[in-house]
């Protein structure tokens, strides 16, 4: 059987655990391309999965980490119409990126907009798509409403500020770096808040008159919630896209329901097949142009070779990214 070079997780653990091996190629069956990886995004959940933590959902690979791709269609299986071989696509997966192939639902895949790199596109996937769905189809942002986002220097912070400003929103962040902020300011970023100096709900209620921000993307959850709910303007939406600060808060109920406030949780790696293709469908109608003209853009903060994974987790975990790291796969 064929083989490809791959970065596997030999057991759970540090990062020293990635290991580049060969393994075994799967072909592509009824509906599905196999894709020639040229780059793969890293992203905090295959750190997570690394260690343990957040296995691979069922069908993919449990022992390669990687959840977005870009590269050339190599082959398609049968029944497959919207692609062929040497065009160049990009989507998410749920696992086994890190890999000179992976295989898609043809419906999942999704175009690399014209004049984009493949490191560029490998940049998009997770952050773009969290992003879109979240603030759009999850949280309805309109014109001219408040956006507050926890962490606004990760990759989907960075990319989330873009399509919020597009959009018409006035947008808040937070970061407990300086300099991230400071990078932030570039992208559009209305005000900035230190969260290692400043009190965040104080902070947000001196920057909005007192009258709060109608919605909050947070990618941190843990302890900040309580400072998310009293910043949230009456009717407020909230949603939930990362654990990194922890899985555990206390919740003051009142403030729900005094406030009408909704709370929602959201992750696109455990729904069902025809719900992620909906989400990549509906960013491809909305961002796609963005890309493609350059009013929105990738941030990439370092790319790194495909044998120096465990190089590329180790900047991830010290926190010294803004915007993605992307992983370069071996040319054939």
């Amino acid at each position: 059987m064929a083989e490809m070079n791959a970065v596997v997780i030999t057991a759970p653990g540090e990062a020293e655990v990635l290991e580049p091996q060969r393994v075994t190629i799967r072909e592509p069956g009824r509906g599905e391309l196999r894709v020639r990886v040229r780059a793969a995004g890293v992203n905090r959940a295959d750190l997570l999965q690394r260690r343990g933590l957040y296995p691979a959902p069922p069908g993919w690979p449990a022992e390669i980490p990687g959840l977005e791709y870009a590269g050339e269609v190599e082959s398609v299986g049968d029944g497959v119409t919207l692609w062929q071989p040497g065009d160049r696509v990009m989507g998410l997966v749920g696992g086994g990126g890190y890999a000179e192939f992976v295989v898609v639902p043809e419906r999942e895949a999704i175009a690399v907009p014209a004049g984009l790199s493949f490191e560029e596109a490998a940049a998009i996937p997770e952050v773009f798509i969290t992003a879109h769905d979240a603030l759009f189809t999850q949280l309805r942002l309109g014109l001219g409403e408040r956006l507050l986002i926890h962490a606004v220097g990760s990759g989907v912070g960075s990319a989330a500020l873009q399509l919020a400003k597009v959009a018409g929103a006035t947008v808040l962040g937070t970061s407990r770096s300086a300099w991230k902020l400071e990078r932030a300011r570039e992208l559009g970023l209305d005000v900035a808040i230190d969260s290692s100096r400043e009190d965040v709900a104080e902070a947000v209620h001196r920057a909005t008159g007192g009258q709060g921000v109608h919605a909050i993307l947070d990618l941190v959850a843990g302890p900040c919630l309580a400072a998310s709910l009293e910043s949230l303007a009456v009717k407020g939406r909230m949603i939930v896209v990362g654990l990194t600060a922890g899985r555990r808060a206390e919740v003051d109920f009142g403030s729900v329901l005094g406030k009408r406030l909704q709370i929602v949780g959201t992750s696109l790696r455990t729904r069902p097949l025809e719900e992620r293709i909906a989400a990549a469908r509906a960013f491809d109608r909305d961002v796609g142009e963005l890309l493609a003209s350059g009013r929105v853009r990738p941030i990439i903060d370092r790319v790194f070779p495909f044998e120096q994974a465990v190089d590329a987790h180790r900047h991830m975990e010290a926190n010294a990214n803004f915007g993605k790291i992307v992983i370069m796969l071996p040319r054939p």
